[in-house]
């Protein structure tokens, strides 16, 4: 039996924030089978991915042999994907950093609490004209996000995307924006013959922020639902970023399964 092409771990549960990424896996027809956050990879099959999606699950739920596993799939040509939030990267419980999985990342993670929570605004910033950000709006409708992990990028790795903080204050009665700092966003890069990619924000609430409704405009929507999830509503613009992410970084850009089906393990 071939086996689906994506193995999705984290963001709690089908039912809570995976239904986001889920549920554009199932619109753009990417199968998937899915670890929720609680969940150790137990017996899920790892030989036969194209990509593997690793978000706001703790490294402590993925034993050393399991991750090797997941390393040697890698450099035959499988892509990994590491997705931000409090338990991706170093976080509050990640811990990624110094792991067999975390080291062929292209960017340097943290040894320390790496979140950065953005109560004022932070923009992405197009750095590099890479097939992943190809026919989206960067300059015209740059989007915002809610909070991200600071990493910094290995020398042989390619920054794709920033995040640029600003400090907002109303003076005069105008509003006036000053910038505070860049960092990376998204980093790509590979180990093998695989892909790999870093995004150091999250691509549901909070930390997404307005990324989820970046579109053109207010008819620029895009609405799907996962098996055993519950249905989303996001911008056009953002779905489109989550597809050329996900299929650049697993080799999917041809060749795409016509029906997604997700299971969870339980």
């Amino acid at each position: 039996m071939t086996q689906k092409p994506v193995l999705y771990f984290g963001d709690t549960s089908l039912q809570t924030a995976a239904g986001y990424l889920a549920g554009l896996l199932s619109h753009f027809a990417l199968g998937f089978d899915y670890v929720p956050s609680d969940k150790g990879v137990n017996g899920q099959p790892i030989s036969g991915r194209s990509l593997f999606i690793v978000s706001d699950y703790p490294s402590a739920r993925m034993s050393e042999a399991r991750q090797r596993e997941i390393v040697r799939q890698v450099e035959l040509g499988s892509g990994l994907l590491m997705i931000g939030g409090w338990e991706s990267f170093w976080g509050t419980s990640g811990q990624w950093a110094g792991t067999v999985l975390g080291a062929i990342l292209p960017v340097h993670i943290a040894r320390h609490d790496d979140r950065i929570n953005c109560d004022q605004p932070a923009l992405v910033r197009c750095v590099d004209k890479h097939v992943i950000c190809q026919d989206l709006p960067w300059d015209k409708r740059p989007p915002t996000i809610g909070g991200f992990n600071r990493f910094s990028a290995k020398d042989d790795a390619t920054t794709v995307l920033e995040v640029e903080r600003f400090s907002a204050r109303q003076a005069g009665g105008e509003m006036r924006f000053e910038s505070l700092d860049r960092n990376p966003l998204l980093v790509v890069g590979k180990h093998g013959k695989g892909r790999t990619a870093a995004l150091a924000t999250d691509l549901a609430p909070h930390w997404v922020g307005g990324l989820v409704d970046w579109s053109t405009g207010n008819t620029d929507r895009v609405t799907a639902e996962a098996p055993d999830s519950w249905p989303i509503e996001v911008g056009g613009c953002y779905a489109q970023f989550v597809r050329n992410l996900l299929t650049w970084t697993g080799h999917m850009e041809v060749s795409l399964p016509t029906k997604a089906v997700a299971e969870t393990i339980s």
